[in-house]
């Protein structure tokens, strides 16, 4: 009966995680940006009225996260920019 119960538990959270394993990350694979404005300010958080703690020319290519939050991406160091002034590179496997 308990492994029953188990069993049932592990497959409702497979089913509420879209079919995946519980853990499995997401945002795996490659996620690059490429700047499209003439600079773009590169924040500390994911907002506007966020501290400007760098910025980043056109062109420039960063690692980024899957994550995006308000219209802005995380980077891979935990900083953010606004996805409306970039692109994701073509190798990129990320949304």
């Amino acid at each position: 009966m308990i492994v029953i119960g188990v069993l049932g538990v592990a497959g409702v959270m497979y089913a509420v995680n879209g079919g995946k394993p519980m853990g499995s990350d997401t945002s795996s694979g490659i996620c690059k940006i490429t700047v499209t404005a003439d600079v773009l300010n590169v924040r500390s958080g994911p907002g506007d009225m966020q501290p400007i703690v760098s910025t980043m020319p056109r062109d420039a290519v960063s690692d980024a996260q899957g994550r995006v939050e308000n219209g802005y991406r995380m980077l891979s160091d935990r900083r953010w920019v606004s996805q409306s002034f970039t692109a994701l590179t073509s190798d990129s496997t990320c949304k």
